[in-house]
């Protein structure tokens, strides 16, 4: 806790936001292994799953920065519109994206079956990219949560 106090003091908006990420990564760890019983490396650092890390990360230094600088100051206003443009694009432009590999692996799957490709360098696309409503949402919870009980040094 000493070391936790120290680097809130240090910058208490930015030390609740790496927090508020890495709670949500450790999560998706934990929820990995009881879900799927195994250990998903990728999971501590990847984008996409249960809850969305960066919808917390950005809720965590918008509560952060309303409590450290007040919510009638500018920045307060640009962290607020900086986790609404964040959250959406996790909903839309980054889930499609993932939804679009998908299709994309399908496809190579079937022409590999079928004898006419291979996948460029032996990789499939990446499919977990974005986020669906409820896990920005509950990563948005999550990181409002964390932004109020981070003790304010």
């Amino acid at each position: 806790m000493p070391l936790l106090r120290a680097a809130l003091s240090w910058n208490f908006v930015l030390v609740t936001a790496v927090c508020a990420s890495l709670l949500a990564q450790l999560i998706k760890v934990l929820l990995n292994l009881f879900i799927f019983h195994r250990f998903i490396a990728e999971r501590m650092w990847g984008a996409g799953g249960m809850p969305s890390s960066h919808s917390a990360t950005v809720c965590a230094m918008v509560v952060a920065t309303g409590r450290y600088c007040g919510v009638s100051s500018p920045t307060f206003a640009i962290a607020a519109v900086l986790s609404i443009i964040v959250m959406y694009d996790a909903m839309g432009v980054r889930y499609e994206t993932g939804e679009q590999a998908k299709l994309l692996n399908r496809m190579f799957n079937e022409w590999v079956d079928q004898g006419f490709a291979q996948f460029p360098h032996g990789k499939k696309l990446k499919e977990m990219v974005g986020h669906t409503p409820i896990e920005v949402l509950t990563g948005a919870a999550l990181g409002t949560l964390l932004g109020f009980v981070m003790p304010m040094v």
